[in-house]
């Protein structure tokens, strides 16, 4: 972990030292706010130059342009400016034109272009291309019988869609039965593979991807299981203690003695401090766990992810969500929003700190570096979220 990191140069928190972020209501100070504002308008401004040279055929959430424009659209609710609708609604259409027709994920495939653009025309008042998008992402679910659950490439990531667009309609526009439909088609996919891999004396589901049976949010076990314990999934009272539980007990155990996670079942190397892979990730499947059972152990396993990620996750890798320094600070920001313990909100602004020097670490240059998922955009969405903490969620993920 610690090659993988910068040593954190911060002082851990204590009152006087956050009183320069925020009061004792969770507010920022104007100061504070004020430099996270200017930041975000000069990275926007740098990420539009950047763009002009990204991948034209690209649509999708996690690099492409579907992406920017869950950014602006993010941007448009947070601050009301019409000028990021507009800007949603062009990288959307751009997106729209480069459907692979094959995958179903929000992140990674159709579904992600398909319900943002929806959302995009809700909100601009077109509602006929609004229902059009709803209509195709419907669709996407008899395109691929044989989909992986994960939430990348998988069904967890198609079920995501489906809840954005009903959130953000503030209706049932997605019917409950379909969602219910593709909720029971994991939990049998999960039941089936634990009892065909010799599983089932230890956990009762199990899911692989590529062969590898993963811990972290984006391929695997935590990820599956943070959204079946979701009250939005109607995952029954006796699936939830039969199937669902002793299955998240049973990812509890794998934890590395420091608090970190694995990212496949197996792997003795304590490495990954990631949303993708690692306790940046698993502390969301905690956090939900202890709000529906209630068992304290798993809000001790919660802190001690965020502990782990305080230390190891200003990342070599860069500022961006799935491994870099924005979305491992959204761990601090999740669990603050359930303890209201400011040291968790303490600990989100340091790393928004440290994103305010973007480019001057020293880290890697991402494959994509002013995409959504990998790059510049990323650490903005994060940024923005920042300055109203307490409606801050992950985003393409976190319900």
């Amino acid at each position: 972990m610690a090659q993988r990191a910068f040593p954190n140069p911060y002082p851990d928190y204590n009152k006087s030292l956050a009183e320069s972020y925020f009061d004792t209501a969770g507010r920022l100070t104007p100061e504070f706010s004020h430099r996270l504002n200017d930041k975000i308008r000069g990275l926007i401004q740098q990420m539009e130059r950047g763009l002009k040279s990204a991948d034209r055929r690209d649509g999708t959430v996690y690099t492409g342009w579907a992406g920017i424009s869950l950014l602006y659209l993010h941007l448009y609710d947070l601050f009301g400016d019409p000028a990021y609708l507009q800007m949603a609604h062009g990288y959307v259409k751009q997106s729209l034109n480069c459907l692979t027709k094959h995958s179903i994920t929000f992140l990674c495939g159709d579904a992600g272009p398909l319900a943002v653009a929806a959302v995009v025309y809700h909100k601009m008042n077109q509602d006929n291309e609004a229902e059009g998008c709803i209509a195709r992402l419907m669709h996407l679910s008899k395109i691929d019988p044989h989909a992986p659950d994960e939430m990348l490439y998988g069904r967890m990531g198609y079920i995501y869609a489906l809840l954005f667009v009903n959130k953000n309609f503030g209706e049932e526009k997605i019917p409950q039965s379909h969602i219910q439909q593709i909720s029971e088609a994991v939990l049998t996919s999960g039941e089936t593979l634990a009892k065909k891999k010799s599983f089932a004396s230890k956990t009762p589901l199990m899911y692989e991807w590529y062969r590898e049976y993963y811990v972290g949010a984006a391929h695997g076990l935590s990820g599956i299981y943070y959204f079946l314990m979701q009250p939005s999934l109607h995952v029954s009272h006796g699936k939830l203690y039969t199937l669902v539980k002793p299955s998240v007990d049973y990812v509890c155990q794998l934890k590395f003695p420091s608090g970190n996670y694995p990212p496949c079942v197996g792997d003795t190397q304590d490495l990954l401090v990631h949303w993708c892979h690692g306790c940046p990730g698993v502390i969301y499947m905690l956090i939900q766990a202890y709000k529906v059972f209630k068992d304290e152990q798993y809000l001790h396993d919660a802190c001690r992810c965020a502990d782990v990620t305080w230390q190891f996750g200003l990342l070599k890798k860069g500022y961006g969500l799935c491994h870099g320094a924005a979305g491992n600070a959204y761990a601090f920001l999740a669990l603050y929003n359930f303890t209201q313990d400011m040291k968790y909100l303490y600990r989100a602004c340091k790393f928004a700190e440290w994103c305010l020097d973007y480019g001057e670490h020293g880290c890697r240059t991402p494959d994509t570096p002013f995409s959504l998922f990998e790059g510049m955009a990323g650490t903005i969405y994060f940024l923005a979220d920042l300055l109203v903490p307490t409606k801050a969620k992950f985003p393409a993920f976190e319900l």
